[in-house]
């Protein structure tokens, strides 16, 4: 091949361009021919300036790297240096061909070199060639290039001459610059093919409709043109900014979650290459007014000369020319379809006539046959079949055959001949198999038409064949298979489009497809489609999804339900939202009657047990508990009795009381009948729970876990009515309980309201008249023939009470909790066993053991019965039992002879006081406890008198001030008039108390004097026993009394105490006195005090106290100077003071030096430790 013969610019810079092209074939301009001939357009010229060799599009490097240009050049022409090209010619041919990067780079590199090209830097200077026009860039159309020709280009990117290109000169570090320039231009290029995709994308979007159905469309203005998709992402983006405007913050999120392919915070991922328009509020004020303004628009002429024109307006006259001639058309088209229509009216008028006629017609002659079709007819049917190819096999009519020429003829009819024709079609096709089905026949007209005309004539009628919509809608099912064939292929595309609000009306639907169709893979797609009808489906909807699955599961059996429900609930048994947990959890419950039996009791009650661990909603674990509970009903394998018990266990521990409540009132009754059948009721159950009991009170010696005792106890009383049926079904008498004539009546307070039904007797039993009659046999059995082979019976009285009992006089008397449930659970024992029982079974075993008598209250031997909880949990759980007459005297009776005993024989007083807590926490007994403190005043033994003064205190806060003013504090005064001084003494607590509770100013001023008289009456002023009592008294209820009474009596009182105190002569009594007064100083401080109160009296008591710690007690006494050190620094700074007043004096230790002393200090305190840790649980 020649040298000269060579086009230079025909050769690759490199390999990669090669490989990059699809046909691998070298890239050539299009005015080059083969190789081989000379067909180089460009011929030697005069102009001196050097040939250049274009670099690759992918070399954005402002140099050439390792081959100079004149070297490359002279290999390309074959060391021809004198062929010369002018670099203007080269310049054109790549704008021309588009090679846009390449002369961007020859560009680059003649500005480098000093040299500046005009055609180049026009080019590049002017930034319409980059900006994407309707029309031809000015610098395109002087080469011949069309509108494809010009670079879309965003609006926000810098021409090439605003660049500086000083960075590129040959001074200093160059390679830094020059990457930064590669990667400029390189994200410019970036930006530039975003904006190229997105016009293509918008172009592709406008030609996305056919022009024939957008004429259509045009014609027939009642049918809509279907959205696109970029329409429907601008109207979704618009859409949701308004909702946002408009503080429909929650449907805004619904919204976005419905479409989360859609980026709403950025207008430019809807894709259009075009600015955002206004808001919808804008559009919608803007419809109106533009409609009404084109209506008053006028034409007017303005004469523009050629040259005033720019050239983007000469560009846009060719588009506007276009616009003007479709608009055109369309009014063309819409004119020729007015006249279509007053056409089709006419023909209609008369055919109403003539069916009116043909009405009167058929009324005469209902019973005459319905006219058959000719064979003409059918075989143009059966031809216009045959032309498209065949989609139903038989399964399917195929609508798009029929012409709307033959609706009107063939099966036009009036009203009143339609239900007719209906019926007997319907009853014909009933009759007959499907395989024998007889094609529908219509009237054909006596026309003479070629069949090709025909069609052709039948094809203007326009009916859509051809999407997957048009296809369903052009075949109607002829069976109940092909009826859901066709629903499971058309529901999963119409439940997106329907509103989360109304999806659970498709529930049917979908149930009844998934029921019938004959694929399973159809069947699985649609039950997904029922558990994620609803993202998250309330109570309601979780209903109708359990029905409508129960109604599947009865209507295809145990093995399709396991094979294709259960997976749907294992699939979302860790969804994130819990309302789906929740419904998975209920399925299980609900569908366990329709599921085979070992799976019932292995997958089922593993994915219950799994959820009930893990899950964290509680209302999942609710309803978890729940299922668990009816799976308990349909379990039959012995072995998973363990698994049962631990899950119980597991339920009854949740943190959540739902869960709790859940378990007494479903999970235990439920669980409890099944170990009845089993017979482990009481051979295991019940003596699994008791020894878990007394293994918690013997660890618990040191303290007692109080959540697991009242776990357990709970467990216990849910067990009751069970184990009260098991008596009743296992009795002697349970062969002769059969009803004969009217039932006998229960009593309506006979059991205690159960938790559930789960827990009615009568439920368990069977019937409440069942129950009746039962009873009624129940109790002549106890009373007259005993329980003689009663061998459940026997099991309770003879095996259970007594360990129950020995349990009890375990547990620690001063635990509140503890005697209060085990105190409800022998009244619910007692309650449920009825009274007959009560009195016969359980009130001797409690009182052959609580046998009142000075002999049996030793509390120093240890063996002090009635010092523990036995009393208070007989006296406030099983003689409470029947609130009668009897019931209350021997109630009555029981306290005043414990009350005695006690006293008498100096025991602690802790079982007769949790016996006045628990009766005093219900107002019905309040009289009676008054009545027993009664007895205990006008007793003649001083003891019982001290004893029933201090239970007036613990009554005093639960009795309502009526019943304290007549009653109470009679009692009181009457007390503290005792001849014994030790009386007076134990009256003083209780007056206490009444000051702290209490608001009549007459009771407060008649229990202020009593008060005043113990201090100041000469006879007390030696009784260090009264003296400690009242601080004492005053240090507890101080902080809490009215601010009055503790301003006007108990400082001043105590700032005398203090006084009188220093100069006591007794040591062991100053010392006391000193200790309470450091409590009451110390529980006071927490008070706002008046400034005139901590000059007066405050203060000097502190000194005084402090004078006396000085002496017996340095720790106490570092932090008393501290007090008062604080203390007078908020008297001499009275405006902060009276800023911070209700600030607590002991909590504003916070200087360093205090801080320091008072922790140093209390670790070493010795003498009233435990006081201390009062003092601060008072300033919580």
């Amino acid at each position: 091949m020649a040298a000269g013969s060579v086009n230079p610019f025909n050769l690759s810079d490199s390999e990669e361009e090669t490989e990059r092209r699809p046909d691998g074939a070298d890239e050539r301009s299009p005015s080059d021919g083969p190789q081989g001939q000379s067909t180089n357009p460009f011929s030697p010229q005069a102009d001196s300036e050097p040939a250049v060799l274009l670099l690759s599009s992918t070399r954005t490097s402002p140099s050439v790297e390792g081959i100079s240009v004149s070297t490359a050049a002279a290999a390309a022409i074959g060391g021809n240096a004198e062929t010369r090209v002018p670099v203007d010619v080269i310049a054109a041919q790549l704008l021309r061909d588009q090679y846009i990067l390449t002369a961007l780079e020859l560009h680059t590199e003649l500005l480098e070199a000093g040299r500046d090209l005009p055609r180049l830097r026009d080019y590049f200077s002017n930034p319409g060639n980059f900006e994407r026009q309707s029309g031809t860039p000015p610098a395109c159309k002087e080469q011949g290039l069309g509108p494809v020709g010009a670079l879309n280009r965003a609006g926000s990117i810098s021409t090439l001459d605003s660049l500086d290109f000083a960075r590129y000169s040959d001074d200093g570090n160059r390679e830094s610059d020059e990457r930064v320039a590669v990667l400029e231009f390189e994200l410019r290029k970036a930006k530039e093919t975003i904006q190229a995709l997105r016009a293509n994308l918008t172009q592709a979007a406008e030609c996305e409709v056919s022009s024939q159905e957008r004429k259509n469309f045009k014609s027939s203005p009642e049918i809509q043109e279907p959205i696109r998709s970029l329409e429907k992402r601008a109207l979704n983006f618009l859409v949701n900014e308004y909702l946002m405007k408009n503080e429909y913050k929650l449907s805004s999120i619904t919204f976005s979650d419905e479409n989360d392919d859609q980026d709403f915070e950025l207008w430019d991922d809807v894709g259009l290459n075009i600015p955002k328009p206004p808001d919808l509020i804008q559009l919608y004020r803007n419809c109106g007014n533009s409609l009404s303004s084109s209506k008053e628009t006028v034409d007017v002429a303005v004469g523009v000369e050629a040259g005033e024109l720019g050239g983007d307006y000469i560009s846009q006259q060719p588009l506007q020319k276009a616009e003007t001639i479709q608009q055109t058309e369309v009014v063309e088209e819409l004119e020729y379809q007015i006249s279509l229509l007053n056409n089709e009216k006419q023909t209609l008028a008369e055919q109403i006539k003539k069916l009116q006629c043909e009405i009167q017609e058929l009324k005469k002659n209902v019973s005459a046959p319905l006219s058959v079709g000719t064979e003409t007819g059918q075989s143009r049917s059966d031809s216009a079949a045959e032309d498209r190819p065949s989609l139903d096999n038989g399964q399917y009519l195929d609508m798009r055959g029929v012409t709307e020429g033959d609706e009107g003829r063939g099966s036009s009819a009036s009203p009143a001949s339609a239900p007719p024709t209906s019926t007997a079609r319907h009853s014909k096709l009933k009759s007959q198999s499907p395989g024998h089905k007889e094609p529908v026949q219509f009237d054909q007209p006596n026309r003479k038409l070629s069949p090709a005309f025909h069609h052709a004539l039948l094809s203007f009628c326009r009916m859509s064949a051809d999407s997957r919509l048009g296809s369903e809608v052009s075949r109607i099912a002829d069976s109940e298979e092909s009826v859901m064939l066709m629903l499971g292929r058309c529901l999963p595309h119409i439940v997106p489009n329907v509103l989360l609000a109304k999806r659970e009306e498709l529930i049917p639907l979908i149930l009844c497809t998934a029921c019938l169709h004959p694929e399973p893979k159809e069947r699985d797609q649609l039950l997904h489609i029922l558990f994620n009808l609803i993202k998250r489906p309330d109570d309601e909807q979780r209903q109708m999804i359990l029905t409508g699955c129960v109604a599947f599961a009865r209507h295809v059996g145990p093995t399709r339900v396991e094979a294709e429900l259960l997976p749907q609930c294992w699939e979302q048994i860790n969804h994130k939202y819990p309302e789906r947990r929740l419904l998975v959890a209920e399925a299980c419950g609900a569908l366990a009657p329709y599921l085979p039996k070992e799976i019932r009791s292995s997958l089922v009650l593993s994915m219950l047990q799994q959820m009930l661990a893990e899950d964290k909603a509680d209302l999942v674990r609710e309803a978890v508990v729940k299922s668990l509970g009816i799976i308990m009903a349909y379990i039959d394998d012995p072995d998973k009795y363990p698994q049962g018990f631990e899950m119980m266990l597991l339920s009854l521990g949740d943190p959540s009381e739902r869960v709790v409540n859940a378990t007494h009132q479903v999970f235990i009754p439920a669980f409890a009948a099944w170990t009845t059948e089993l017979g482990n009721l009481q051979s295991q159950l019940i003596p699994s729970l008791l020894s878990r009991i007394e293994k918690l009170l013997k660890q618990g010696e040191h303290g007692l876990d109080e959540h697991k005792l009242h776990m357990f106890l709970s467990a216990l009383q849910s067990l009751i009515p069970p184990l009260f049926a098991v008596v009743l079904q296992n009795a002697p008498f349970t062969s002769r309980a059969k009803l004969q004539g009217e039932a006998p009546g229960i009593e309506v307070t006979r059991f205690p309201r159960p938790a559930s039904p789960l827990q009615d007797v009568s439920t368990i039993v069977g019937s409440r008249e069942q129950l009746a009659l039962l009873l009624q046999l129940y109790d002549h059995q106890l009373l007259h023939e005993g329980t003689t082979g009663w061998d459940s019976l026997l099991w309770v009285v003879n095996q259970r009470l007594p360990q129950i009992i020995e349990i009890v006089g375990r547990i620690n008397v001063t635990s509140s909790t503890c005697v209060h449930e085990f105190s409800r659970f022998f009244w619910r024992l007692c309650r449920t066993f009825g009274k007959i029982f009560t009195n016969t079974k359980v009130k001797p075993q409690f009182q052959e053991i609580l046998r009142l008598s000075e002999e049996n209250v030793d509390a120093s031997a240890g063996n002090g019965i009635l010092t523990k909880a036995t009393v208070p949990i007989y006296a406030t759980g099983v003689l409470t039992c029947y609130n009668q007459d009897e019931e209350r005297k021997l109630l009555v009776g029981f306290l005043e002879d414990v009350m005695t005993t006690l006293s008498l024989s100096h025991a602690p007083l802790d079982s007769l006081k949790a016996s006045f807590v628990e009766l005093g926490a219900n107002p019905a007994y309040h009289e009676l406890l008054l009545t027993v403190l009664w007895y205990g005043v006008v007793h003649t033994s001083a003891l019982v008198r001290c004893t029933a003064a201090r239970m007036f205190e613990l009554l005093v806060k639960g009795v309502n001030e009526t019943l304290v003013a007549q009653r109470v504090v009679p009692a009181l005064i009457t007390l503290s008039s005792d001849p014994e001084i030790s009386v007076r003494i134990s009256t003083i607590p209780a007056f206490g108390t009444i000051m702290e509770t209490v608001t009549q100013k007459e009771l407060l001023e008649r229990v202020k004097m009593q008060l005043a008289s113990f201090l100041e009456d000469p006879q007390y002023q030696d009784q260090h026993s009264l003296h400690m009592e009242i601080i004492k008294t005053f240090g507890r209820v101080g902080p809490n009394a009215e601010p009055r009474f503790r301003d006007d009596f108990v400082l001043p009182h105590l700032h005398k105490l203090a006084l009188a105190n220093n100069v006591q002569t007794a040591d062991n009594k100053r010392i006391d006195i000193a200790t309470q007064l450091f409590e009451a100083y110390s529980a006071l401080s927490c008070c706002f005090i008046s400034e005139d109160l901590m000059v007066n009296h405050f203060l000097p008591g502190l000194r005084c106290l402090r004078a006396d710690m000085e002496h017996f007690s340095p720790e106490h006494e570092v932090i008393l100077s501290s007090m008062i050190k604080e203390c007078e620094l908020k008297v001499e700074n009275k405006g902060v003071g009276e800023a911070q007043g209700s600030m607590s004096i002991a909590a504003s230790l916070v200087g360093e030096d205090a801080k320091t002393k008072f922790l140093s200090k209390m670790g070493q305190l010795t003498t009233s430790g435990a006081m201390l840790a009062n003092v601060f649980q008072r300033k919580k």
